[in-house]
């Protein structure tokens, strides 16, 4: 068997077994193994074409962990826009109950508001910051 049919055999199984658990990564070691494929099939001895597998497939690898990390990551479901759309409203507060809790009319409806811990609570406009259970926890605006 050629040496080009045994790194194209690496390749598949490395995308086959990608599909079944669905990491990125093995793509990207597939790609180096499609590279010393490519290799072997110019001609070049068994040194290169591992070298370049390596050089490749480590290479990729490197490179998409550290996008990965440079990604914005997102805030949880409560406090992201995207998921939860009163995120960033504007309730007005007119009194605090003692207990750290206000009832606002928002959207037709009376809500409960909380503030963050350790935020003396004011009075007038504020941002809906997220959503704790059914309660706004909101910020000065």
């Amino acid at each position: 068997m050629a040496q080009s049919t045994i790194w194209w055999l690496i390749a598949g199984g490395l995308v086959a077994v990608e599909l079944l658990t669905s990491t990125f990564y093995l793509l990207m070691l597939a790609m180096g193994m499609a590279a010393a494929a490519c290799a072997a099939m110019s001609g070049a001895n068994a040194t290169v074409q591992i070298l370049l597998a390596a050089v490749v497939g480590g290479g990729a690898v490197i490179t998409w962990h550290m996008h990965q990390v440079k990604r914005h990551v997102e805030p949880p479901a409560q406090a992201n826009v995207n998921v939860n759309l009163d995120i960033g409203e504007v309730v007005h507060i007119d009194n605090w109950n003692a207990d750290g809790t206000a009832d606002v009319h928002y959207r037709g409806a009376r809500w409960t508001a909380i503030h963050r811990t350790g935020v003396i609570p004011g009075l007038g406009a504020h941002k809906v910051a997220e959503l704790v259970g059914n309660r706004l926890l909101v910020d000065k605006a």
